[in-house]
């Protein structure tokens, strides 16, 4: 546990513990009480408030591997949605003071004000090494009068929370009810954003980039969406396995064979995968941090990346394959430099793309924010109309890469 200096009272002691027995004791940072989810870790040195106000973090408990946290503060200027959504936060050294002009307040009282229960004063590198070797897995923080319960009862209280594998959280962190963003400057087109967790730097750098933005929920139609005439469809980021989501696969497939312009970031290429008819998988224990290293194929270049993710798409990374449920020819444009996870997604005969990070990053890289030029550009040139119409009156599929939907 944290030092404290003479005169300061100590926090309530806290304790994190994983489904498989481990524990790690330390003090109750943030909210006091229980908190429930699936541990995952965030290499990021900096970034930590787009990374508690990304709804992709719900149903996690995110653990910082950088040692020291909260020195900046947080703004309202920097929260990427409505709320904190990560369930639990870990840290090794939380800040005694903000040093930042930019605070508002500190990541201590905001994580109270939204009930977000932490833990801090442990040995997160450990945490980490185990979490590599043992994979992603549920976990609990107690502190205040659930630290006093039993090891047994609280290990028994971990083992009841929910696995990741099945769930769908789209609904959860979701908009409730449309909401629009004027275009910036020459105006493009007009574009459906299918907010499955949507993150308020996307929906700027869309709107910058001549978009008409139209934010519907995640419970929209495929006629709901035409009856918006929208030029292009964006598919978010979000919580969740994409397995869960056939509703959002069976919509995009129907507006894919319509021709509709689609670009997808993270769980939006997760799904363009299952679209196309390829399977998705649970990672060890996934991506999560702003130093990521990609090759884009297309650009033959190394592109540092931020992403967050457990689940990655199965489909080869070389060559040109047919998509399994019939939209054509689909090649992979990106891949991870650690360990050849799938980072994006191209239609060779339809006008769509997807990455599986997120260029949109406020904190940082920014070396694929091109990526909205990319999109720009697409939906301004179009697509062979011949080809599209064909697709859409041919529906068998064609050689199988993955698996079929």
């Amino acid at each position: 546990m944290t030092s404290i200096p003479h005169g300061i009272t100590a926090p309530p002691l806290a304790v994190l513990v994983l489904e498989d027995g481990r524990r790690f004791v330390g003090d109750a940072y943030g909210a006091v009480g229980r908190t429930l989810g699936e541990v995952v870790f965030s290499t990021g040195m900096t970034g930590y408030q787009e990374t508690l106000t990304d709804p992709s973090y719900a149903g996690q408990i995110v653990m910082m591997t950088a040692p020291h946290i909260g020195n900046t503060g947080v703004n309202d200027e920097d929260m990427e949605s409505r709320q904190m959504w990560a369930n639990g936060f870990v840290v090794r050294d939380p800040a005694r003071r903000v040093s930042n002009f930019r605070a508002k307040r500190s990541l201590d009282a905001d994580l109270v004000a939204h009930n977000i229960v932490g833990i801090s004063g442990i040995d997160t590198r450990a945490v980490t090494r185990h979490i590599r070797s043992a994979g992603a897995m549920r976990a609990g923080i107690f502190s205040g009068a659930d630290a006093k319960l039993s090891e047994e009862e609280q290990l028994a209280a971990v083992r009841t929370g929910q696995e990741m594998s099945g769930l769908n959280l789209s609904t959860l962190v979701s908009t409730t009810e449309p909401y629009s963003l004027e275009a910036v400057g020459e105006r493009i087109g007009k574009m459906a954003v299918l907010d499955l967790g949507v993150k308020r730097s996307t929906l700027l750098y869309l709107a910058e980039h001549g978009f008409e933005v139209h934010v519907i929920p995640a419970s929209s139609t495929v006629d709901d969406i035409r009856a918006l005439r929208a030029d292009a469809l964006f598919y978010s980021n979000g919580p969740g396995d994409p397995a869960a989501s056939e509703e959002h696969v069976e919509l995009l497939r129907t507006l894919l064979r319509e021709g509709m312009p689609y670009f997808g970031i993270c769980f939006g290429n997760q799904l363009l995968g299952r679209a196309l008819g390829f399977g998705t998988y649970k990672l060890p224990f996934g991506h999560r941090g702003i130093n990521q290293p990609v090759w884009d194929k297309v650009q033959g270049r190394v592109e540092i990346t931020a992403q967050n993710h457990g689940f990655a798409v199965d489909a080869p990374i070389e060559g040109v394959v047919d998509s399994p449920s019939g939209l054509g020819r689909v090649e992979v444009t990106h891949y991870s430099l650690n360990d050849n996870v799938v980072e994006g997604l191209r239609c060779l005969d339809l006008p769509a793309f997807s990455v599986q990070y997120h260029p949109e990053a406020a904190a940082g890289p920014h070396d694929a924010l091109h990526l909205f030029d990319r999109f720009r550009e697409l939906v301004r040139g179009g697509v062979d109309a011949s080809s599209a119409q064909n697709l859409k009156n041919d529906k068998t599929p064609s050689v199988t890469n993955g698996e079929n939907q």
